[in-house]
């Protein structure tokens, strides 16, 4: 009799364990992280862990991707997987990263330590806003503006200040180009009808991307190092889904 009961326990653990892996895997979900370049020569990130607040309370990701990221290696088009899971929500409010000690910028050669002081206490939080679907995976990219995050408070002493907007990838658009001569310098910037700006730095092979654009027309200005002149391409369509290439433009 007691083999049996603890059979019985055996198949009923079996079914409790099964029954839940199913519920967190009912609303699927993936975090990924791309980032506008900078001008310094690596911003590096130390990343622990990532937490998802939603209708029915807060769960941490298990399959995090902990470590050290060069937010500049993810540029241009380039995203890294930082987690994916499974929730109970049908609706999500937040996302928080929650990162370590040991995160550095690089300046001209040299390491400094990157302060993080709010992080360290409650995390990165980022308001999302997203009604989830059944069985769909939602994938979210969050999108780093280095520049923009990196503040010099003195002489080599670096905080970070996170400006970071969340790209929902099945209700945006792209813009991606690239410009002549290989190897100049440039800043490419695009703005919307509504003047809303996106910036980034062209690759070394003259190469740039835009991701998470909502639709709509934009405008797109290159401004090259000298001796070459600004140029700018208007009424750019963007459509939710798909990549706008706007060619290889020539700098004069």
């Amino acid at each position: 009799m007691k083999k049996i009961n603890l059979v019985l326990s055996m198949i009923m653990l079996v079914l409790v364990v099964g029954s839940c892996k199913k519920s967190l895997d009912k609303y699927p979900i993936d975090v990924r992280m791309t980032d506008a370049s900078a001008t310094y020569d690596a911003v590096n990130i130390d990343l622990q862990g990532v937490e998802i607040t939603g209708s029915n309370g807060t769960a941490v990701l298990m399959d995090v991707n902990a470590g050290i990221y060069n937010l500049l290696n993810f540029s241009n088009g380039v995203d890294t997987l930082l987690a994916t899971g499974g929730l109970e929500v049908s609706e999500i409010s937040q996302i928080r990263l929650i990162l370590g000690p040991n995160s550095t910028i690089v300046v001209d050669g040299t390491s400094y330590p990157l302060s993080t002081p709010s992080a360290d206490q409650s995390g990165l939080k980022l308001q999302v806003h997203q009604a989830l679907e059944a069985g769909v995976l939602y994938t979210v990219l969050l999108d780093f503006d280095a520049n923009k995050s990196v503040v010099v408070t003195g002489n080599n002493t670096y905080k970070l200040k996170p400006v970071i907007r969340t790209i929902e990838t099945a209700i945006s658009g792209s813009i991606k180009g690239k410009i002549t001569p290989i190897g100049t310098a440039a800043v490419v910037t695009v703005t919307s009808e509504s003047n809303l700006s996106y910036s980034t730095n062209v690759t070394t092979g003259g190469d740039f991307m835009f991701k998470g654009l909502p639709a709509g027309i934009y405008a797109l200005n290159v401004a090259p190092a000298m001796p070459f002149h600004e140029i700018n391409v208007v009424n750019i369509t963007v459509v939710n889904g798909v990549t706008k290439d706007v060619g290889t433009i020539i700098l004069e």
